[in-house]
């Protein structure tokens, strides 16, 4: 697919919702969620997001931060939604947001905010051309234009 036959696709459309119950298995001694089983959930919907995108197998590049803000508990569930923010030539950045819920205390907490890079893969595991994206709501459109911000600092830092 060259660049002047580059099909589009709109960023509702790399929309992924994953929901997880937090059992005893995914936390530590205080009862809170492991760090590192949430970020693994995160990597999952976030590669979602970008397959879903791309329609190809997609594998991460980068993490660019993950913000813990709050604690999740034990039997709290976890809902953590991803979305391509922009996509580039092979890559894309994926942003994703989490929220604990209580169902018993009828809270929700935005707890995690994650910035990732996939890049997009043919069954080699070769970099291949992904679609375009576009955004079309202003929120999109800020987001697009941040993803644009955050590759070049990434780039640069490089």
């Amino acid at each position: 697919m060259n660049s002047q036959q580059r099909k589009s696709k709109k960023v509702k459309d790399s929309i992924v919702t994953m929901t997880e119950l937090v059992l005893p298995n995914h936390t530590n001694q205080l009862g809170n969620l492991l760090g590192g089983q949430l970020m693994q959930w995160i990597d999952i919907c976030a590669a979602l997001s970008a397959s879903k995108h791309s329609q190809r197998v997609c594998v991460t590049a980068s993490v660019d931060k993950i913000d813990f803000h709050h604690p999740i508990k034990v039997g709290q569930v976890v809902t953590i939604t991803a979305r391509v923010n922009r996509a580039f030539r092979t890559s894309m950045e994926v942003e994703v947001d989490v929220y604990a819920e209580s169902h018993t205390e009828g809270t929700r907490v935005h707890t995690n905010s994650a910035f990732l890079t996939f890049v997009s893969v043919d069954n080699n595991g070769k970099p291949v051309e992904t679609f375009e994206i576009i955004p079309e709501t202003e929120d999109e459109k800020r987001r697009f234009e941040e993803a644009l911000q955050r590759r070049q600092k990434r780039l640069n830092a490089g």
